[in-house]
C-alpha cells in the first residue's frame, strides 16, 4: 500500500516540477527560443491552432525566431495572433516567412519578468506542498484504520518529507537556472 502511495506522490510531484519548467521556457529570455511563440493560438478552419501545428518554427540566429507557415494564406492571422500575444514582439512578413527579432530586455523589463518566474515557482511550491499534505492524510488515515503501525507511519512521513524536499530543490535550481538566463545580458 505504501510503495503505491509514494510512486503516485513521486509522480505528482515530478510532474509538478516538470509543469514549473515548462512555464519558464515560455518566459521571455535575451536568446530567441521557439517555445516562446510555439503555445499562439492562430485560427486556422475556424478553430484556434497552436502556431507548432501550422508552421515551423526556427532559430536561424540568436535573435530571431522565423516563421515558415504550411499554408501561405496564415500569413496575416499569424502576425495578429503574434501581436496579440503581447509578448512585446514586432513580427515582420516578408511574403514567405515571418521573421520576428527578439529584442534586448530593459532592466524593468527583466525585474517584471523575475517577479513573474518567482511566482510561477511559488505555485509549483504550493502544488507539491499540496501532494504532501494529501500523502500525510492518506497515512495518518490507515494509521487510523489500522492499516499501517505507528513507526511505519512515521517512516512513511518522512519519506514523504524527503521527496518533498528533492522536488522544491528541483524547482529552486530551475528558479536559480532562469534567473541567471534572463539577467544575462
Amino acid at each position: 500500500m505504501l510503495n503505491e502511495l509514494f510512486k503516485d506522490v513521486d509522480h505528482r510531484m515530478h510532474m509538478s516540477v516538470e509543469h514549473v519548467r515548462h512555464e519558464f521556457t515560455g518566459l521571455r529570455s535575451a536568446r530567441a527560443s521557439v517555445t516562446l511563440v510555439e503555445h499562439i493560438k492562430v485560427p486556422y478552419y475556424g478553430n484556434p491552432t497552436p502556431l507548432n501545428q501550422v508552421a515551423n518554427l526556427s532559430v536561424p540566429e540568436p535573435r530571431l525566431i522565423v516563421v515558415q507557415p504550411w499554408d501561405k494564406s496564415l500569413m496575416a492571422e499569424i502576425e495578429k495572433a503574434i501581436m496579440a500575444a503581447d509578448l512585446g514582439l514586432n513580427p515582420a512578413n516578408d511574403g514567405v516567412n515571418i521573421r520576428i527579432p527578439i529584442p534586448a530586455l530593459n532592466d524593468e523589463r527583466r525585474q517584471e519578468l523575475i517577479r513573474h518566474m518567482h511566482k510561477l515557482a511559488e505555485e509549483g511550491r504550493v502544488g507539491i506542498r499540496n501532494v504532501r499534505r494529501d500523502a500525510n492524510d492518506h497515512i495518518r488515515k490507515a494509521e487510523k484504520d489500522s492499516e499501517i503501525s505507528e513507526d511505519n507511519s512515521k517512516r512513511a512521513t518522512a519519506n514523504v518529507q524527503e521527496m518533498t524536499d528533492k522536488y522544491i530543490k528541483e524547482i529552486d535550481d530551475a528558479v536559480k537556472t532562469k534567473e541567471e538566463d534572463i539577467m544575462t545580458v
